[in-house]
């Protein structure tokens, strides 16, 4: 009996230091790697210095051009678009890894049906920010309500499991596209969007998902950040409510929000799409111009009682 207990503790601490050393050396990847995530959000939760921080997912990455609002606003912009990083509970862990360091002062959330609507996996993607935990209790607070908190507090490899291969192979190949100030320019499309489809507002409201959006504003209201919420156009015929559970939030709170998609801008120049759901460079060009211009406008009168 007494060697079966040496062997399990030997093999319990072997277990232990493979995970913590294993961990250390995946931490090194990861703060290394060259892949399409990883130096973004890098930057985003050590570096980032901006007066103005856009937040979201691929359609932020890729629709908003950080030299045009910077030029009309006269502030210094940054694009923390991650691409599939698609609901508020990865842009509330993101945006608490940012206060560790920077406060800044205004906040733009480019928001999506999937901010409020009852989906499948919805904490999914959050696992591409786990080798952040433990940095933010508030940021955390995603994984708890996940329930996964406890595996990647106990194993440490456990948080690169999602991004594992990628990162090594960042060390391997650069795959970042060249960008500017964490915006990427899609390339024009071979062919253009030929389909236009219909969205409709979903009846199955996640209310732990708007709960995580109230749980953003706030935090932005008690660090003094101006926060501004948007929806970039999609080549698709929307439901003039479909983003009317997320507007309400927003109006409780006093909170613009900037609605393009069912406004159906640009539906008549499908040449500015690379598919249904992104614009490619030309098109992010001309958009960026016209939510600057929006911008400031909103910037202009309230911060002169207009």
């Amino acid at each position: 009996m007494k060697n079966l207990l040496k062997s399990l503790l030997f093999v319990f601490v072997a277990l232990f230091a493979v995970d913590r050393i294993g961990g250390q050396i995946m931490w090194w990847v990861n703060q290394h790697t060259q892949d399409m995530s990883g130096p973004k959000l890098k930057y985003l939760a050590n570096e980032v210095d901006a007066d103005i921080v856009l937040l979201g997912t691929s359609r932020c990455n890729f629709h908003y051009v950080p030299s045009i609002l910077s030029d009309s606003i006269g502030m210094s912009v940054y694009n923390g678009g991650i691409d599939a990083s698609n609901c508020i509970y990865a842009h509330y862990f993101v945006l608490n890894q940012i206060l560790l360091h920077h406060t800044p002062k205004i906040i733009c959330l480019e928001l999506m049906t999937s901010d409020y609507a009852v989906s499948a996996n919805s904490f999914e993607t959050t696992s591409f920010f786990a080798p952040y935990i433990g940095r933010s209790e508030k940021a955390d607070s995603v994984f708890r309500e996940a329930g996964n908190y406890w595996y990647y507090r106990l194993c440490h490899l456990y948080r690169y499991n999602a991004k594992a291969v990628s990162n090594m192979g960042g060390l391997l190949v650069n795959k970042q596209l060249e960008s500017e100030s964490g915006y990427i320019p899609l390339p024009r499309p071979m062919f253009v969007p030929e389909r236009l489809d219909k969205v409709h507002k979903s009846k199955n409201i996640d209310e732990l998902k708007l709960q995580y959006i109230r749980k953003f504003i706030m935090l932005c209201k008690s660090h003094h950040i101006a926060l501004a919420f948007m929806v970039s156009p999609a080549y698709s015929e929307a439901d003039t409510d479909l983003y009317g559970t997320l507007k309400d939030v927003a109006k409780e709170n006093e909170i613009p929000f900037f609605d393009y998609h069912t406004q159906g801008l640009f539906l008549n120049h499908p040449e500015y799409f690379k598919d249904s759901g992104h614009l490619w460079d030309k098109g992010a060009r001309l958009y960026t111009s016209i939510f600057a211009h929006d911008l400031k406008h909103y910037i202009v009168t309230h911060s002169t009682g207009n």
